[in-house]
């Protein structure tokens, strides 16, 4: 990359402290961050959320590990190239050609949303990179089967879908709020950092294409879905909103049942466990990552 993209003004650098850095994948170049030094932690966002979700955790954990963030492209600070396809399995490769350039290995990685199938998929990938996983809200099996799905994909694929994702900036304006059980901690300001990503219609496109992909990649969430045996033996830890509009607790119990040994921490919240139980997430993860030392992370 021949030079590295101003900061947009909008950004809260008293939120969001860290050193912004570029990486440059054949798609675009794509933004992270990476804070800390030790073992290595790699957060993974869903849509239509960025780097800045996990602000509190790259702050908590990069005091003993090396914690890396990234943001998709199309998404946050990274590029949003009009002709990037934008569905999960091209985020998958993003994120293998990141880890790779990066030539990370131990990760303990963390995923969320979206962010499951392509963290998922891309772990399942390397599984050898791979030490431990975090999930947070989310899925990795064929969505034909589900009416909801079915549903939301007939909406997006309609006039009307593509009209209140681009011109509406509908995702980050609407749906984000309506994931949260307590709009208290979602104020005005913090808000905007997730809208201002995404200021006119060229910019909505990644929003929109992996909205499509919900139902349209059906037969590929199902493909990595068969495919997780290859990290089952490694440790699990999920952490879960239970009021959760879109991700209900039959998704839990589902992973639940593919992954008995896993810890399971619930939270009486909505999609968003890292912005409204913030301390209890951080907490559980720093229990998990030491099970045998109290407090360390603290």
């Amino acid at each position: 990359m021949a030079e590295t993209p101003e900061i947009p003004n909008w950004v809260d650098q008293t939120e969001y402290p860290f050193k912004h850095q570029y990486i440059d994948p054949e798609a675009g170049y794509m933004h992270y961050v990476d804070e800390g030094e030790g073992d290595i932690i790699l957060f993974v966002h869903g849509t239509p959320t960025w780097s800045f979700l996990y602000r509190h955790f790259i702050t908590a954990f990069s005091k003993g590990h090396r914690v890396i963030a990234i943001d998709h492209i199309g998404f946050g600070l990274s590029e949003k190239p009009k002709t990037f396809a934008g569905q999960p399995q091209n985020h998958a490769q993003n994120l293998v050609e990141f880890i790779r350039k990066m030539d990370l290995h131990e990760i303990t990685l963390v995923v969320h949303d979206f962010g499951g199938p392509i963290g998922l998929a891309a772990a399942i990938e390397q599984t050898e990179r791979i030490k431990q996983l975090v999930l947070f809200n989310t899925w990795l099996w064929e969505t034909a089967s589900n009416k909801e799905a079915q549903k939301v994909g007939q909406v997006i694929n309609s006039f009307l879908g593509r009209f209140i994702y681009l011109r509406l900036n509908f995702s980050p304006r609407l749906l984000l709020k309506k994931a949260f059980t307590e709009k208290k901690y979602l104020s005005g300001h913090i808000h905007q950092q997730y809208i201002k990503p995404f200021p006119n219609k060229q910019s909505r496109l990644a929003l929109y294409r992996i909205a499509q992909s919900l139902a349209g990649s059906s037969d590929w969430y199902q493909q990595q879905w068969q495919q997780i045996s290859a990290l089952e033996n490694k440790r699990w830890l999920i952490l879960w909103g239970t009021k959760d509009p879109f991700f209900n607790i039959d998704f839990l119990k589902k992973w639940w049942w593919r992954l008995p040994q896993a810890e399971v921490h619930t939270f009486d919240c909505g999609h968003f466990v890292q912005e409204e139980r913030t301390g209890e997430a951080i907490s559980a993860m720093c229990d998990f990552l030491y099970p045998e030392v109290k407090l360390a992370c603290e």
